[in-house]
């Protein structure tokens, strides 16, 4: 394939992923919208006007960004895993695979479309969160940039899942014991530093604190990590995760039997 070629194969993979979700948004879109509504009337108003400050702003302002990401790395990620697992189950797959379009543009489809979703999702939830506060944004650009790569990011691991899962109940293991716990403990809705000091060493091997840190310094100008450590880890989390999947896909892993 030549690299028109290759560009219209990309783009029909993306246009198809996003349709399948916005099809059928009241199952997609909504839901998340509502949940986090739910969030921060109950967090946000409730809780948070109890708990007082948080590293100097109100309870719902230091929130809002974690929720934000939260919804987007889950929805990045189930988006990927429910969709290529469903093409996988329904060997659709296979036809991808023996067509002249490259292995990387398959991945890269399935990824782009995820993080169409998953961006959606977070500024819908974006806009929902106006009706509670006031956002503002230190820095537009470095907010941007990481909440597109943590979508890039949890696409990629919503991939792996699909490839490994032999059932549609193995793509919900994954989400339940892991992605939700390590969300919750994330520091969304609490700050590393209220923690004692080994419970604070231990917050630190969670991967999804580094963006949701990152993603509320681009929001508020705080972080209770270094930044540049921040996004040099969730390059290099994609990278690695990137070239597994990519290899896996190659040889088959979970589609050839």
């Amino acid at each position: 394939m030549n690299a028109t070629q290759t560009l219209i194969a990309l783009w029909t993979l993306v246009l198809k992923e996003i349709k399948r979700f916005t099809r059928i948004w009241p199952q997609t879109l909504l839901p998340p919208s509502i949940t986090m509504a739910m969030y921060f009337i109950i967090f946000g108003n409730l809780i948070g006007s109890r708990i007082g400050d948080m590293d100097g702003f109100s309870y719902m302002d230091f929130i809002v960004p974690g929720l934000i990401m939260m919804s987007v790395i889950t929805n990045s990620y189930s988006n990927v895993a429910s969709s290529f697992f469903s093409n996988k189950f329904q060997r659709s797959i296979e036809e991808m695979m023996v067509s002249p379009m490259p292995n990387w543009v398959i991945l890269a489809g399935f990824i782009l479309g995820g993080m169409a979703r998953g961006l959606g999702v977070g500024l819908i939830v974006t806009i929902v969160s106006l009706f509670f506060t006031r956002l503002t944004m230190e820095h537009p650009l470095l907010t941007v940039l990481v909440v597109v790569l943590t979508s890039a990011l949890f696409s990629i691991g919503g991939f792996i899942n699909a490839l490994l899962a032999n059932k549609f109940d193995d793509i919900s293991i994954v989400p339940t014991f892991i992605l939700t716990p390590l969300t919750y403990l994330g520091g969304v809705f609490y700050s590393i530093s209220m923690l004692p000091e080994f419970w604070q060493g231990v917050s630190m091997l969670n991967p999804i604190l580094y963006m949701v840190n990152v993603f509320r310094y681009g929001f508020l100008g705080v972080s209770d990590i270094p930044v540049g450590w921040a996004l040099a880890a969730i390059f290099a989390f994609i990278i690695v995760l990137f070239s597994i999947a990519l290899a896996m896909l190659e040889r088959g892993k979970g589609i050839r039997s």
